[in-house]
């Protein structure tokens, strides 16, 4: 049985990387953070799975930031594969926090590769990177060669990330790769990203909950994908002959101003209406346009997304309709 340690594992792409590891009979180790509350809301569900031996699902406390405890966990679990998906990953909060995102983000990569170098064992490593790196860019759309031009602390950290895979690959032979995954949303994304805090805005006002949301720039252009299907792709980099990076993207831009538009119109509502625009959530130093071009991954991997831009707007909307009836249903309106 393989083992799998995921940093990360109660975020989005954590909590769908390991239902995928487990479908796949891995053992899967979750490495988080302590906190005074739970935080555990995305995995919840898979300890109540009966297909899913508990023995499979070992939650372990640590930090990106506590170096002797990544060397100590690694050498207790000697996983087969590592996913190193923790950070501090909101682009807009890392102008406040920059350093704090740096220690996370990049220092925290070299920190995981260096306990993996020094246990010795031919783990594999998957590393986090993110269109975030493209940021100012010099080419559409973006491919593994396109140059990187970072415009936030988040996108210079995670082009540090990327190149210390790259480096530890090169100097110390390891099997590590980057995953350049372009925006992947889904329900489950955190509540303060804008396409989530876009959909939860049009179920609440829907259902009268909520009268306005406020918002940045919304001409800047994403390629939008869901995001349990960009965790197959995480699985198949590691699993080929030799270490490679790939982009995963859809190949379509759309803008902020069309993703409102998408979800309140799926409900019979006009964005117009109910949008105010607030300075507070722009960016000092704005990303225009990101769009990615993921045919070496659909090459080599065989992997291409699914879903289209319309369906995954739809179904996050979905989902939060049901938390909003769930929540008028309750009187706790929040």
């Amino acid at each position: 049985m393989k083992k799998a340690l995921i940093t990360g594992i109660t975020g989005q792409d954590g909590s769908y990387l390991a239902e995928l590891l487990l479908e796949k009979g891995y053992e899967v180790y979750g490495l988080i953070r302590r906190s005074s509350s739970f935080n555990t809301g995305r995995i919840d569900h898979i300890y109540e799975d009966p297909h899913v031996e508990k023995r499979r699902l070992n939650l372990m406390y640590g930090d990106l930031s506590d170096s002797a405890a990544l060397g100590q966990i690694i050498n207790r679990v000697q996983p087969d594969e590592v996913y190193n998906l923790g950070a501090q990953s909101h682009v807009r909060v890392s102008f406040d926090i920059p350093e704090y995102t740096a220690d996370i983000v990049a220092v925290g990569a070299i920190r995981m590769l260096e306990a993996i170098r020094h246990s010795g064992a031919p783990v594999r490593y998957y590393q986090a990177s993110s269109s975030e790196m493209y940021g100012l860019v010099r080419e559409v759309p973006q491919t593994e060669t396109t140059s990187f031009h970072p415009r936030s602390p988040y996108g210079v950290a995670k082009v540090f990330a990327y190149w210390a895979a790259v480096n530890y690959r090169e100097a110390y032979g390891m099997y590590a790769c980057n995953g350049i995954l372009f925006n992947h949303e889904s329900p489950r994304r955190g509540e303060t990203f804008v396409t989530r805090k876009i959909t939860t805005a049009a179920a609440r006002i829907k259902l009268g909950l909520q009268r306005k949301v406020y918002l940045g720039n919304l001409d800047a252009r994403r390629d939008w994908g869901y995001a349990k299907e960009y965790v197959e792709g995480m699985w198949r980099m590691l699993q080929q002959d030799g270490p490679e990076d790939y982009v995963l993207a859809t190949g379509e831009s759309h803008t902020v101003r069309e993703f409102l538009d998408e979800a309140f119109s799926y409900l019979d509502l006009d964005y117009r209406e109910y949008v105010e625009k607030d300075p507070r959530y722009c960016r000092p130093s704005e990303v225009d346009l990101l769009v990615g071009d993921a045919s070496k991954a659909k090459r080599q991997l065989g992997w291409e997304p699914r879903t289209t831009f319309r369906q995954l707007v739809r179904l996050m909307v979905d989902a939060d309709v049901k938390r909003a009836e769930q929540e008028k249903a309750s009187g706790k309106v929040l």
